[in-house]
């Protein structure tokens, strides 16, 4: 058996998120396991980095399976897209080391959240940005993100149906810019909790509009109460863009996206 490991990016909203569900129920994970398990001709079970909910999207998920098929890097590519409809696509596919591990071996995940911050609707990409009326100001969004920044008990900020164990986690990025009409939220840390960037997000976009200071996203921190947590933003501005693995492995690496932000400054990447 040989394990390979797999990126991929798909259009969440036509998808009720990653993993498989009952019969009937469009996920990520059933329609790419189907598109690779025809290539390999056997079933093909995969495991991924981290899974998303119903409309987010992602341009850098990671996924690993196993195989004793006979088939080079370029047939899993092109093989897997060939059977993938036009929401999700097989960005790339490497061999890789038996203790490679999509879930486990990652240390760190990175999303962005990207809000259409203007008086009317888009008519394009309406699943693919967040809209936003009100003029928000990034200067106090910026300061409110620092008060998230670190280590801490983000039990304010997670779905009252989470089910990790600890709502402990070590956020150690938060930017945030404006590129025209959007603002770009950009977070990173060694896990995230269920609705936890939707719900940082909702916050931020409060104290933005001008309704709460910048010190709310603080005090709803400390809460450890999800009630004090306001309104838990939409799902079609979320992408999972980037995972973080051991150099020892070399997966590729890509620019983030999504496409039409590819070109977004990040010195860090």
């Amino acid at each position: 058996m040989a394990r390979i490991a797999v990126a991929v990016e798909y259009d969440g909203s036509g998808f009720h998120g990653w993993q498989t569900q009952q019969p009937g129920v469009r996920t990520v994970q059933e329609e790419v396991e189907k598109a690779l398990s025809r290539v390999a001709d056997h079933p093909v079970t995969l495991i991924c980095a981290g899974r998303t909910d119903t409309g987010v999207h992602a341009t850098g998920q990671v996924c690993h399976f196993d195989s004793d098929a006979p088939r080079d890097m370029k047939a899993w590519l092109m093989g897997g897209n060939r059977f993938l409809a036009d929401d999700a696509a097989i960005r790339w596919a490497v061999p890789i080391d038996d203790d490679f591990h999509a879930r486990f071996s990652a240390f760190r995940r990175r999303y962005r959240y990207v809000i259409y911050n203007h008086a009317t609707p888009p008519a394009l990409f309406r699943r693919q940005v967040t809209w936003n009326h009100r003029p928000l100001d990034v200067d106090a969004m910026v300061a409110a993100s620092r008060h998230l920044i670190g280590t801490h008990d983000f039990t304010s900020y997670r779905s009252v149906h989470c089910q990790a164990k600890s709502p402990v986690k070590d956020l150690t990025r938060f930017e945030i810019r404006r590129l025209g009409a959007m603002i770009v939220l950009e977070v990173e840390a060694n896990a995230f909790l269920m609705h936890m960037v939707r719900n940082m997000a909702g916050v931020l976009m409060t104290i933005g509009a001008g309704y709460r200071p910048p010190e709310w996203a603080a005090e709803v921190l400390a809460a450890r109460d999800r009630t004090r947590g306001g309104v838990t933003a939409p799902p079609y501005g979320l992408y999972l863009v980037d995972i973080g693995y051991p150099e020892r492995f070399a997966l590729p690496r890509e620019p983030l996206g999504p496409l039409w932000l590819s070109g977004l400054n990040d010195p860090h990447n």
